[in-house]
C-alpha cells in the first residue's frame, strides 16, 4: 500500500490508516489527520524531507518518517 511519503507535490489522496508510535499517531489526531480525509502533499524541501501537506484548512510539515506511516488511497 502507498503511503504519504511516496506522494509528489501535487498529488492528492485519502488517509486511510495511521500506524506507528502511539504518541505521533494520538498528536496526527489532535492535529485533525484523521481517516478518510483528503489531504495534497504541496512541497518538498530541497533534500526531500520534510515534506508540506495541506488538509482542510490546515497545513502541516511531516518528516518522511513520519509519512511513512500514514497509509494513503491516490486519487
Amino acid at each position: 500500500m502507498p503511503t504519504l511519503a511516496d506522494l509528489v507535490p501535487g498529488q492528492t489522496a485519502e488517509i486511510l490508516s495511521l500506524s506507528g508510535d502511539p504518541a505521533l499517531v494520538q498528536r496526527l489526531y489532535e492535529f485533525g489527520l484523521l481517516e478518510g480525509e483528503r489531504v495534497e502533499v504541496v512541497a518538498l524541501a530541497p533534500l526531500g524531507d520534510p515534506i508540506e501537506i495541506r488538509f482542510g484548512n490546515s497545513r502541516l510539515s511531516l518528516r518522511k518518517s513520519e509519512a511513512a506511516f500514514i497509509t494513503v488511497f491516490i486519487r
